[in-house]
This record gives C-alpha cells, structure tokens and sequence, in this order.
C-alpha cells in the first residue's frame, strides 16, 4: 500500500512540474508556455490565434498597421520595419514624423505587406500584426513559415467600416495590454466625428456651397481629375460633394464632368505636388479649367493629404475641420486648423506633426494663388 501511495505522490508532482515547465491553464483563465503567460484570442478573419500576454517585441505589416500601434503608445516594442518607414526626412505621415526611431530599425521586408519572412525570422518577433491580408490562407501560411503568431486585422475607416477599425484597435489593444488607451483612443473619434456633424447638420442643402476635392492620392500623387465621391473629411461635414452621385469608390472624371458641375469651391490636396504636371499646375494653365467659376472667384483651397500608405485618420478630421472653416466659416469660427491638427496629432501620437507635413508636402492648409 505504501508502495502505492509513494507512486501517486510522485505521479502528482510530475503533473505539476509538466505545467510549470510548459503548459497549463493559470488561475486567469491564461494558460503559460515554458513560463510565457499566453491567451487566445480571434482576430480580424476570425482565425484563434495563441499569442504571448503583453508581447515585448512585435512587427507590423501592411498599410496602416503600425500606425494603429502608434495610436496605442506601444511603438517601442516594434523590432522591424517596412522599407517605407526607412525613407529618410519624408515627412508625410504623422505617426512617422513622431517615431523618427523607424528609420533606423531592421528591415522587414517590402511595404504593402510584401515582407521576407527570413528577415522577420531575424529580428525574433513575438507577434506579427498584418493588415490589409488577402484572406486567412495567406496568414496562415506567413505563421506557418515563420513559426510567428500573425494577428490578421481590417484596417476600416471613420464612415461605414469604423466598427472594423474599432475592432482591430481593440483585438490590438487586447494583445499589448493597452485596452484603456484604446479605448480612449475610439472615445476621442467618435467625439471628434460627432463634434464635425453637428455643426453643420442642420444646414438646408439648398443653402450649402458645392465643392469639389481633386488631386486626390490614391496609391501614389495624381492630377486633378483625382477625387473621392465620398472624400471623409466632406462625409463628416455634410459637404455638398459634386462628385458623391459617382459611388463610393476613387474615381478619375473626366474635364467635362468638372466642367459641368462648376463647383463653387475646389479644394485640392497637396499631395499632387509629388507629380508633374500636379493638379495646380493644370488649374493655372489649363483652359478647361480656367474658367471654373472657383478658379475665376479664388476659392481654391490647399488640404493636407489623408492617404499616405493607407487612411491616416487623424489627417482626416484635421482635413475635415479645415473644409468646414472654409465652406461653413460661421459654424467654424472658433477654429484654427493648423491648431486643430496639431492638437489631434499630439492626442494620436504624442508630437505635433502639422508642420513637418507642410514640409513633405510642399504646402499646408490655405488658399492657392493661381495667378502667381
């Protein structure tokens, strides 16, 4: 009996030292892999994915991906980056402007999430988060080749798809043990948003200015036919967008539609300063374009560029706070928006970015002189 007794005593204790040393549920509900407090959770695809609690080192891949771990003040656990971020003094994305640090790390890979996974092997990631994945297969097979849990995320947006950007923040939050920073983070958009439409939602229709945005970036500058039917910074202040009978979707119009529509303001973004001719240049000489009655009256306005490897939505409300200072002055009088950026851009990333951005792109909010 005793010899028994012994045998389950030693049975017991080699259970316990087994989860010590790799493996058993903990008394939080988290189980603990050769001492790595561990949690499951699912991700954008709805993969379940095992990854460690409070990851020390991460990469990001994809447009927009390590901008939402700026949003979250976890960037100094970033170990590897895209090539894009090692453009030296580019100044064109606010998260990049205030994480300098990026243009000197490992490299990755190539941007838009065409990684190595050799060179994510090097730099001994915990967790990759990869945004803009063409389907699960593809995270799969970047975890099976790198033996790194991949959180797969939809990137989303401020209008229809902003419970997609919320839910990646979160599942991102989630994973870095940032939930309550995350949360602030959607508290202020959904304060910003709100604060943008009532200013202007009860403005009759008949009694807006039309508009119209050219120049508009979209995987790269572009001239003045460029624009966005349903531009965000206009979608949040009511706009009387010309274009927004075109869909959802970029759009390149044709002269004659511009022509057409004649709106009352253009706005153009500085982003086709990158290109030759740029949307300016086609407004000073082209004769089309000339005799647009906002060209004729000056109401062409520069704006700060949203899209630059992907939306980035600060940009978004600073561009939209500017719009509304234009077309609604009365409803936007007590704003500055070279202030009001600044201010979104500290809250986002903890820096002011306004006018390094001016810089990258050659201008910043303002009128544009076409006669010079």
């Amino acid at each position: 009996m005793k010899l028994k007794t012994y045998s389950g005593i030693l049975i017991i204790l080699l259970v316990i030292l087994s989860c010590i040393g790799s493996g058993c549920v903990s008394s939080s509900g988290k189980s603990a892999v050769n001492n790595v407090e561990m949690q499951t959770i699912t991700d954008g695809l709805g993969r379940e994915v095992t990854v460690p609690v409070a990851p020390e080192k991460i990469i990001c891949q994809g447009p927009g991906a390590l901008r939402y771990i700026c949003y979250l003040g976890a960037q100094d656990k970033v170990v590897g980056v895209e090539d894009i971020e090692l453009r030296k003094d580019e100044n064109r994305r606010p998260y990049a402007i205030a994480n300098p640090q990026f243009q000197n790390m490992p490299l990755i890979g190539e941007y838009r999430g065409n990684t190595d996974p050799e060179k994510i092997v090097a730099v001994d990631p915990d967790v990759i988060f990869w945004t803009y994945v063409q389907s699960a297969d593809d995270a799969d097979e970047l975890q099976a080749k790198t033996g790194i849990p991949v959180i797969a995320l939809n990137y989303g947006d401020l209008g229809v798809y902003r419970d997609d950007m919320y839910h990646s923040l979160r599942i991102m939050a989630e994973v870095m043990e940032k939930e309550e920073r995350g949360e602030e983070v959607i508290e202020f958009f959904d304060m910003t948003i709100e604060d943008l439409g009532s200013r202007t939602e009860d403005i009759p229709e008949e009694e807006k200015a039309s508009v119209y945005v050219g120049g508009i970036a979209y995987r790269g500058p572009h001239g003045f036919q460029s624009t966005e039917p349903s531009y965000p910074p206009f979608e949040l202040i009511n706009a009387k967008n010309v274009a927004s009978s075109l869909g959802t979707e970029h759009a390149d119009v044709s002269k004659e539609a511009i022509i057409e529509w004649d709106p009352e303001i253009i706005f153009v973004d500085l982003s086709t300063y990158q290109t030759t001719p740029s949307a300016v240049d086609e407004l000073k000489t082209d004769p089309a374009y000339t005799s647009l009655t906002a060209v004729k009256n000056g109401e062409v306005y520069g704006v700060v560029p949203y899209n630059w490897y992907t939306t980035n939505h600060g940009s978004v409300l600073a561009a939209a706070y500017y719009s509304g200072e234009v077309i609604y002055p009365d409803r936007f009088q007590n704003i500055d928006a070279a202030e009001k950026a600044d201010e979104i851009y500290v809250f986002l990333f903890g820096e002011p970015a306004y006018e390094a951005m001016n810089s990258g792109f050659s201008a910043g909010f303002g009128q544009i002189e076409l006669n010079e």
